[in-house]
């Protein structure tokens, strides 16, 4: 939250600027006590092995086991990996999450035959099932879910070996991030006034915003010579989370690692690639934003360390956090006074960690379990990203907030592909409430500029983060060699692809992929450029239509996972089965590129 040379301790940090986290567990103790309740209920869960289909009774005292056992250690696992994120560096919150992950193993081990279980169930006979016991009806997603992934549902025998194997397919993602958050380190480069600075990743994009150019271009040099030393490690580690998900996908029967990783939201994959199609068809907006920025700072060379400089001069927009918290909600108004009561609440209520500090995770997440409010992790600088930034992950928490408060656990969960759209619209809405409310063009161009980077970043870039994740689980499934070599070499042909011949894509930028977390969850951010477009068709009614249109957008937010996220969209008001949305938001960054040139140029 501050520009200090050096990061405070945990125990520096002023307590009205983190989160609650004993909200979840008062104390170590009462983290035991649930953790001991699960190790007795275990035992008891595999004692109804072989019941599920003698009755609808049966059926559902056995769910009703299953859910409680899951819901609590979800609760465990949110908390401990929570006070790892706090401290990366803490070895007693490490092994609490280690115990915590053996648990959830333990616990998918265990209960590991109930889906086969559930598919043995004649389809008629479930039907009747969940139509007489009134119990049942609240599992009927669930277990209509279940019934429709028959074919890639495994013997119960072979489940209880793909969940027993859970903690080492996890291994890959645990050992990029504790590379990437405890054990790397980079160097100290001069800031704008000659003086040292550690380059952390949290600063990193501060840097990269720097008026001068010298600071972006070593901020820049430093932070991937550093990755550059740990580039085949790296390698090593996200080829084998690759695969990994190839091993799954092919044990349970899919085309493709793609196909299922899209089966579990039930999307298809026509979705994906329409994306990573239109978005391709529809480059010549984004060369000539590229164009725009290069004249608009007067250079001879574009570089990558060049995208992320306000390209408006003499506007310096410090956004400290306090601030940040009032524009939030005055740009959210529109969305209504219960909207913002929640929004008051998550401010005022411990659900925000928001300085950065020794050890904490990077960057910026919503995260809880159910049962306690949300959470939201920052590592604020007072700019206008960590505003938006803000908007963003308070759009995440109030939709877990109101889904949480709306569904019953087993639907209370819902789809990344929906919750992208939360949180984009709040930074849509955000746009549109600076632009109004501006009366200096010149800052009216700062924004503009801030939203064609966003957009860049959320619908170009995790495009091409897609097109990339795509390429090269493609070659691995072909039998291709998966190497620092091969990925970089993925990886700069498509900077070449997307940004067009006035950038001078940099070599440094090759490892790019050495640095990006997502890539451990495969086929996951693809979900941010089509929530981007879905959000921006959502931000046009609602601005357009009024209060019609937010009652729709709050029935969605309460909606959780008790439909599929392309149904719930539709009765939203927006067809993500179409071209249509992604179209309308590539015409809208179009748009906002010919305004910020009728100021620049």
């Amino acid at each position: 939250m501050s520009d200090n040379k050096k990061l405070p301790k945990r125990s520096e940090v002023p307590q009205d600027l983190k989160w609650r986290i004993e909200d979840i567990y008062p104390d170590k103790d009462s983290w035991e006590e649930d953790y001991q309740y699960i190790k007795d209920m275990l035992p008891k869960l595999v004692e109804i092995k072989g019941t599920l289909g003698e009755s609808a009774e049966l059926l559902l005292s056995g769910l009703n086991l299953y859910m409680d056992m899951s819901h609590k250690i979800e609760r465990l696992f949110v908390y401990a990996k929570m006070k790892t994120d706090e401290d990366n560096g803490n070895s007693e919150s490490q092994a609490l999450l280690d115990r915590a992950m053996a648990l959830l193993v333990e616990g998918q081990s265990a209960a590991s035959f109930i889906v086969p279980e559930i598919i043995a169930i004649p389809e008629g006979t479930l039907e009747k099932y969940i139509s007489s016991t009134d119990g049942l009806k609240v599992y009927d997603q669930f277990l209509y879910d279940i019934g429709r992934r028959r074919e890639h549902t495994l013997s119960v025998d072979e489940e209880k070996i793909l969940a027993m194997a859970g903690e080492v397919a996890a291994a890959p993602g645990n050992i990029f991030t504790m590379l990437n958050n405890a054990d790397i380190r980079f160097p100290a480069i001069k800031d704008e006034n000659g003086e040292d600075i550690e380059l952390t990743k949290g600063r990193y994009t501060h840097l990269m915003q720097s008026s001068d150019r010298r600071v972006r271009q070593d901020a820049f040099k430093a932070l991937y010579d550093t990755y550059s030393k740990q580039r085949n490690t790296i390698a090593a580690t996200l080829s084998s989370s690759i695969k990994k998900d190839i091993f799954i996908s092919k044990s349970r029967k899919y085309s493709s690692d793609l196909d299922a990783s899209l089966d579990e939201d039930n999307i298809s994959v026509s979705v994906y690639d329409n994306l990573i199609e239109a978005v391709s068809q529809n480059l010549d907006a984004m060369y000539r934003y590229v164009s725009l920025r290069k004249r608009a700072l007067k250079l001879d060379e574009l570089h990558m360390y060049d995208l992320y400089v306000p390209i408006v001069k003499d506007i310096d927009m410090k956004v400290p956090y306090a601030k940040a918290k009032d524009i939030a909600a005055e740009g959210l108004a529109p969305l209504g006074k219960n909207y913002l009561s929640i929004l008051n609440e998550g401010y005022e209520n411990g659900w925000i960690d928001v300085m950065e500090s020794e050890g904490k995770t990077s960057g910026a997440y919503s995260w809880g379990c159910y049962g306690t409010h949300p959470y939201v992790l920052l590592n604020y600088q007072n700019n206008v990203d960590n505003l938006y930034t803000l908007a963003h992950e308070m759009g995440h928490a109030i939709h877990t907030y109101l889904s949480n408060k709306n569904q019953p656990y087993v639907k209370a969960e819902y789809a990344i592909f929906v919750a992208e759209v939360a949180s984009t619209l709040n930074e849509n809405l955000l746009t549109q409430h600076l632009l109004r409310t501006l009366d200096d063009d010149k800052k009216k161009a700062y924004i503009l500029n801030h939203y064609l980077e966003q957009f860049r970043g959320t619908v170009y870039r995790q495009t091409m983060f897609a097109e990339f994740e795509k390429t090269v689980h493609g070659m691995a499934e072909a039998g291709q060699p998966l190497t620092n070599e091969s990925f970089s070499a993925v990886y700069k042909n498509l900077n070449v692809k997307y940004y067009g011949r006035d950038m001078l894509v940099d070599d440094e930028i090759s490892l790019e992929w050495a640095r990006i977390p997502h890539f451990y969850r495969s086929f996951y951010v693809y979900k941010y450029a089509t929530g981007f477009c879905a959000a921006t068709a959502l931000t046009n009614q609602i601005l357009n239509e009024g209060q019609a249109a937010v009652g729709r957008y709050i029935k969605f937010l309460s909606s959780g996972g008790s439909d599929y996220p392309i149904n719930l969209l539709k009765n939203a008001g927006v067809d993500m089965t179409s071209t249509d949305p992604v179209n309308e938001a590539l015409k809208t960054f179009s748009q906002m590129v010919n305004e910020l040139e009728k100021i620049l140029l």
